[in-house]
């Protein structure tokens, strides 16, 4: 970032700490709370719960906030240090909260998330001005007829739909040297805490908007690692639904084996709001999976935050073991508090996924992304007829190269056009290879060791955008148990290394989220490792600068 830059960064902050005096000057507060009368309300400390607490009692309206985060996205996306997080504000924010101040005055709050602004990835189906264009500009103009099931959902619980996040095109599955957070139709996303540092996944916008304040909370998708990533390289809490408890319908998909939709939020007790206003059985999802005794309360219990009885296994068998010594201390340090919180650590757990599982996954994804992404087109009637299947996107993109493939290519859309269907051998082989077995021998490990949860190392170090080179990920192979299984995993801030955060995340079995969100906050409440962005334009300059 340049001196002009940041001089324009500044003076935007100031304009914003005027808007934000102003919105706070029109609700008031009890002095007892998080939130004085008169000050303007501090959305980088504020969580969603304690948004919750304030909209609930009235001392703050919808209106108000949605306006304060509006003009936060005005003066640090926008502008300032320019994230490229989000895509699109939806142009009916502000009457959705000013409906909802209506509704509250006439009977309280309509649901969990009342007035709470929400951003979703933009590869979700809104029924509204919005698009949903995956990141690519040959969706730029597509507008769904309806919104996505867990959209709907987190409209009933009262939030208010305040913009769509910018994400690496086609969710990161396009081409094998892909830049994270780029695409065609946003740019590239910035990482909030050092700015030429890659926000990792294809949920890059969301994991950015909410470690930048611009969301309270944020709806991110994963296939393998893009939720959890972009949480770990922007330093907030995401979470990996076990498959199919969250819908997957209204979503541009990838892989309805490994695909889904989960939270990111700057704490536990928020992400935890989300998720149970995101999960319901949806009869449109053939894969949709109820929970077994109904829908829990995911909420942790703040009054439980000893682990005691608690078996947890520490896997160390990842990409990168031994290279890294300032992630493996704060991993290390997390198992330290867990024990001094009275868990008993299994370490390590001698497994290793054979080679054969990640071969497998890869074909795996190949064949349902074909199929499942031409089942989408063909359900969506606006989309023009020159780009409503796989092979006619490969044909559009390669002639629209100048605009669409200038970053990197589309390998992966051609190896996937190239598969021979769900009923083919190749894709019944793939799938015991990978989903099959990797349920297994995760579900016999957990119940070997007595287990309740696994503690993984989530990432390393954000590496730096290469736009030649591509993303360079010399840390990780963690995600993928949880994402191959379709098992649940949490995952939280754990430290930083050189101003760069590091997050550690627990897994477990099927329909384990609560267990897993409890041991999750115990840990976030011991170590508060959860850090502000500094925007600094790079390590060098801070450096330079003696910057801590």
């Amino acid at each position: 970032m340049n001196r002009i830059q940041w001089l324009a960064f500044a003076l935007f902050l100031v304009l914003f700490a005027v808007a934000g005096s102003e919105v706070g000057a029109q609700v008031e507060a009890d002095a007892s709370g998080p939130w004085l009368p008169g000050e303007p309300l501090d959305l980088e400390t504020l969580d969603a719960p304690a948004l919750q607490l304030l909209l609930a009692s009235g001392d703050v309206s919808a209106e108000a906030l949605t306006a304060a985060y509006l003009a936060r996205i005005a003066a640090i996306d926008d502008v300032g240090p320019a994230l490229n997080a989000v895509i699109e504000i939806n142009p009916a924010a502000l009457a959705i909260a000013r409906e909802l101040d209506q509704q509250f005055a006439n009977g309280g709050p309509v649901g969990p998330l009342h007035g709470i602004p929400v951003l979703l990835k933009a590869n979700i189906d809104t029924g509204d001005e919005m698009a949903t264009s995956a990141g690519s500009l040959a969706l730029a103009d597509h507008h769904a007829a309806e919104d996505a099931f867990h959209v709907a959902r987190l409209r009933q619980a009262g939030a208010v739909i305040l913009g769509k996040t910018n994400l690496s095109e086609w969710a990161n599955f396009r081409d094998e040297n892909s830049s994270s957070g780029w695409s065609s139709a946003g740019g590239q996303v910035r990482n909030p805490h050092v700015l030429d540092r890659n926000p990792c996944g294809s949920s890059s916008g969301s994991g950015a908007a909410v470690a930048a304040s611009l969301a309270p909370l944020a709806v991110g998708t994963e296939t393998n690692g893009s939720i959890v990533c972009p949480a770990g390289a922007n330093g907030i809490v995401g979470i990996k639904p076990t498959l199919g408890t969250v819908s997957r319908s209204g979503i541009i998909p990838i892989a309805h084996s490994q695909d889904t939709a989960g939270p990111m939020a700057k704490t536990v007790s928020g992400a935890a709001l989300m998720l149970g206003a995101m999960v319901a059985e949806d009869t449109s999802d053939p894969g949709s999976t109820a929970y077994p005794d109904g829908i829990p309360d995911f909420r942790p219990d703040p009054g439980q935050t000893r682990l005691d009885g608690v078996r947890i296994g520490i896997f160390r068998s990842y990409y990168g073991a031994g290279a890294f010594p300032e992630t493996e201390a704060i991993f290390d340090e997390a198992m330290t508090t867990l024990k001094s919180l009275g868990a008993t650590l299994v370490d390590p757990i001698e497994y290793s996924p054979p080679d054969e599982v990640w071969e497998a996954r890869y074909a795996l994804l190949l064949h349902e992304f074909k199929h499942d992404l031409n089942a989408y087109l063909a359900n969506q009637s606006d989309i023009p007829a020159d780009r409503n299947t796989l092979e006619k996107l490969i044909a559009w993109n390669t002639a629209n190269a100048s605009e669409v493939l200038p970053v990197f290519g589309q390998d992966i859309f051609e190896l996937a056009q190239a598969t021979d269907g769900l009923d083919s051998r190749a894709y019944r082989d793939a799938f015991a290879l990978s989903v099959e077995l990797m349920r297994t021998e995760l579900s016999a490990w957990f119940e070997e060791n007595s287990l309740d949860a696994l503690l993984i190392p989530v990432n390393g170090p954000a590496w730096k955008t290469d736009w030649v080179g591509g993303d360079r990920f010399s840390f990780g192979g963690t995600s993928g148990l949880a994402a191959v299984s379709g098992y649940p995993s949490v995952v939280i801030p754990a430290g930083m290394v050189r101003g760069l955060p590091i997050n550690v995340g627990f897994v477990g079995l099927p329909f384990a989220e609560p267990q897993l969100l409890q041991f999750a906050y115990a840990l976030e409440q011991a170590t508060l490792a959860r850090r502000t962005p500094a925007y600094l334009p790079s390590l060098e300059w801070a450096v330079e600068r003696g910057v801590p």
